[in-house]
């Protein structure tokens, strides 16, 4: 089976979107393998996100990581980076194909509700960052 790494960002948590994001996460056939909530300091954020410094984006996206709490979610299935992917949609709202997650409650390219790892080498780098082994629990 295959992880990625999922994080409900600061908007999608202030909206109240948690339970209908995870409901069409559990309907796409993922399994949860560990889940929480956090608060990242920018200092955080600016870790996570590291691979983006010196990008345009990047203080902005920092700062919003950092503006609230978020759920970043261990995900499990065959193809799960990549049936993710298509799950949320393009990072651009606009662009998201219909149904998408993104095309459904993003505000906009900035604030676009969920994060997803975009390799299988880069989910298992975002998964340690945020859970120890210990926490991911297996649910077969």
């Amino acid at each position: 089976m295959e992880q990625t790494l999922a994080i409900l960002k600061p908007d999608c948590v202030r909206r109240g979107l948690i339970g209908e994001v995870i409901r069409r996460i559990e309907a796409a056939g993922f399994r949860i393998r560990a889940m929480k909530m956090v608060h990242l300091t920018k200092k955080e954020a600016e870790g996570f996100y590291a691979v983006h410094r010196g990008r345009p984006f990047f203080d902005e996206l920092t700062t919003f990581m950092s503006s609230g709490p978020c759920v970043p979610m261990v995900l499990e299935k065959e193809n799960a980076v990549a049936d993710f992917r298509a799950l949320i949609g393009a990072t651009d709202p606009a662009e998201a194909a219909e149904g998408t997650i993104r095309r459904e409650f993003a505000e906009s390219k900035g604030q676009n509700i969920v994060h997803g790892s975009d390799s299988v080498e880069n989910a298992r780098i975002e998964i340690n960052f945020f859970f120890p082994s210990i926490e991911l629990v297996d649910r077969s």
